[in-house]
């Protein structure tokens, strides 16, 4: 055990990204067996390959760079669904705008008719029916 410490000493090992590429090569390398269409067995095996190579860098500072990235695209995509989950949700009693100055999305109640909406952001006024 003690070798194997030494031997990953300096290298740059697991995070979030590496383990997203596992998951996408062993879901790309089951697709490709159960098709029968081995070119994706064989892209499977060069996400795994690449995967391997990014736990045994030593250019730690650009593996960090690689994994910040991620993570922030995947922060913004699940911030995104979170979003339109909430808008999804809440159709029947609100309804939706954006402002015309800053595209701030601001949520009001059904039902009021025609009613002045005051921008939280920007501080902006806009008519809208509800």
């Amino acid at each position: 055990m003690n070798q194997f410490r030494r031997f990953m000493m300096g290298r740059y090992g697991y995070d979030q990204l590496t383990r997203a590429l596992i998951g996408v090569s062993l879901v790309i390398s089951l697709l490709g067996s159960i098709t029968r269409f081995y070119v994706l067995m064989y892209v499977s095996y060069l996400i795994l390959a690449y995967t391997i190579f990014r736990i045994l860098s030593r250019n730690i500072n650009q593996r960090t760079r690689e994994n910040y990235n991620y993570v922030n695209f995947m922060n913004s995509i699940k911030g995104k669904l979170r979003a339109l989950k909430l808008q999804w949700s809440g159709t029947k009693t609100h309804k939706y705008y954006k402002c015309p100055k800053c595209r701030q999305t601001i949520r009001v109640p059904r039902g009021k008719g025609r009613i002045s909406i005051t921008c939280p952001k920007c501080r902006t006024e806009f008519i809208k029916r509800t």
